[in-house]
């Protein structure tokens, strides 16, 4: 059984792109979590995937976007506009989380950090978790256990009514950060 007014939305990569640019569409959804996201895709396009130290411009047009051959920001300025969540953050109605690794060479980690940034000013309801040193997926296993045990909580609290920890309320300053995985992971 499924409470159709208590669903929860996750996704990480092209899924974290995916339910980012949901998450601006629709309330449907009671809460969501996205991982390592594209949100801006006029400055993705044109910056080195560091994975390969290739640039961009294939993956938008021919590859996994799909925009089209020479379909680039430059040319079709309102359809990139139109496909980028960073852009689109006011139409935000549902609370949300962002995991991103500060090192991520698929997916800039700045995608997260802009994305948090927008909607925070549009007044939105949205945590970041970043993790220093980290790719694309989580690497460390304090670090995923950490991000599991707080996606759990994130989802427990908005779709089971749970009391929202105070990592959820007041936030953790970096320096606190790394005691806060240790405690979590306990």
């Amino acid at each position: 059984y499924a409470d159709p007014k208590r669903i929860g939305l996750q996704g990480h990569s092209w899924g974290g792109y995916q339910s980012s640019y949901i998450l601006t569409q629709t309330d449907m959804f009671t809460c969501v979590v996205t991982g390592a996201p594209v949100t801006n895709m006029f400055s993705m396009y044109n910056i080195l995937y560091k994975s390969s130290g290739s640039n961009n411009h294939g993956i938008f047009e021919t590859g996994q976007v799909r925009m089209g051959l020479d379909i680039t920001p430059m040319t079709h300025f309102d359809l990139y506009r139109s496909q980028s969540p960073v852009h689109l953050a006011a139409n935000i109605k549902t609370p949300f989380l962002i995991l991103h690794g500060t090192e991520d060479g698929a997916v800039d980690w700045n995608q997260g950090l802009e994305y948090y940034n927008a909607a925070r000013r549009m007044g939105k309801e949205v945590i970041l978790l970043s993790y220093p040193g980290e790719g694309h997926h989580l690497g460390k296993k304090e670090n995923q256990e950490d991000f599991q045990i707080r996606m759990k909580r994130f989802f427990d609290h908005y779709l089971q009514d749970k009391e929202a920890p105070d990592w959820m309320v007041n936030g953790i300053p970096f320096i606190k950060k790394q005691y806060e995985i240790q405690k979590n992971i306990r």
